[in-house]
């Protein structure tokens, strides 16, 4: 089974390049605008050195934060989601609910689109309730995958992971849909036979 969406008008922006540990002073989500179909999404709006990191680059592109209508949290992790109430008037998705002011809609994630370009699928691994989105771009399928990856070298073996088979499984999975990774604390990285399973 493909899970790649079947559209392929989704453009995407990297806001800020996160860090981790050795590759950084501190810990930075690698925050991500992606447009389609008239929705403005925003994939994990996390921890930053400053919120200009992300709203800067978001102003650049002629947008701010009342224009975004998606914030997507690939799991509920504090440096994955510290900004999310930047955009007020977004509808949040996460792996079982959509969000919207004092609305609450259950919908698993597994399958769920945005639109036909923009696809959720379930991919726990580094948590329990990570999800990756699935961008189905004119130059391929970006997968924004979370901390599924930190960054283009893992972690191989995740220290947060509770279970590594789930972690395998879930990682598998994204590589067989994607043609560039979007990981969680990193630089968009192209998979190949060294990217860590």
């Amino acid at each position: 089974m493909n899970d790649a969406p079947l559209g392929r008008s989704a453009a995407y922006h990297v806001l800020t390049t996160g860090y981790v540990g050795s590759t950084g002073p501190g810990v930075a989500a690698t925050v991500s605008y992606i447009a389609d179909a008239g929705r403005h999404v925003i994939f994990d709006p996390g921890m930053v050195a400053s919120r200009d990191d992300i709203l800067a680059p978001l102003a650049a592109l002629g947008l701010g934060p009342a224009d975004i209508t998606d914030v997507v949290l690939s799991h509920h992790h504090p440096d994955n989601t510290m900004n999310v109430g930047l955009f007020p008037q977004a509808r949040v998705h996460d792996h079982k609910v959509e969000y919207l002011g004092d609305r609450w809609t259950n919908r698993d994630a597994e399958g769920y689109e945005l639109t036909p370009s923009l696809r959720l699928i379930r991919t726990p691994g580094h948590s329990p309730e990570d999800i990756t989105l699935l961008a189905g771009t004119d130059t391929g399928v970006v997968a924004f995958a979370g901390d599924l990856w930190w960054h283009a070298d893992g972690p191989a073996d995740d220290p947060v992971a509770p279970d590594r088979e789930t972690l395998r499984t879930s990682r598998q999975r994204v590589l067989a849909a994607a043609d560039l990774i979007v990981p969680g604390h990193g630089s968009p990285f192209e998979p190949d036979d060294t990217t860590p399973l």
